[in-house]
């Protein structure tokens, strides 16, 4: 299963949910947990926008999983320079795999 986490942009083929705040990014990724499918991607915007009220910008969601212990191959779509660079600090801290 394939995350697209964005407030904005449209998700793209090929992807299996739209996640528009990271409470319901997190939302989702426990309910795939808990079945016979397999996050396989988590796909990335830094900015939430007006999602934001529903757990604050995108770099929670990698916060959360670095607080849980999880690790997902994760990739980063963002237009924001500064954002990106916090968000792949994360990845590399932790060795997570990053996907261009």
């Amino acid at each position: 299963m394939k995350l697209w986490v964005d407030d904005l942009r449209p998700m793209p083929l090929g992807y299996s949910v739209w996640c528009r705040s990271v409470n319901d990014a997190i939302k989702n990724i426990e309910m795939f947990e808990e079945t016979k499918f397999r996050v396989t991607l988590i796909d990335l915007d830094h900015d939430a926008g007006d999602y934001a009220k529903d757990g604050g910008d995108f770099i929670k969601v990698l916060d959360w999983l670095e607080q849980t212990g999880r690790n997902y191959p994760i990739r980063i779509h963002t237009m924001n320079p500064v954002g990106r660079e916090n968000m792949r600090r994360i990845i590399q801290k932790n060795g997570w795999r990053e996907v261009f």
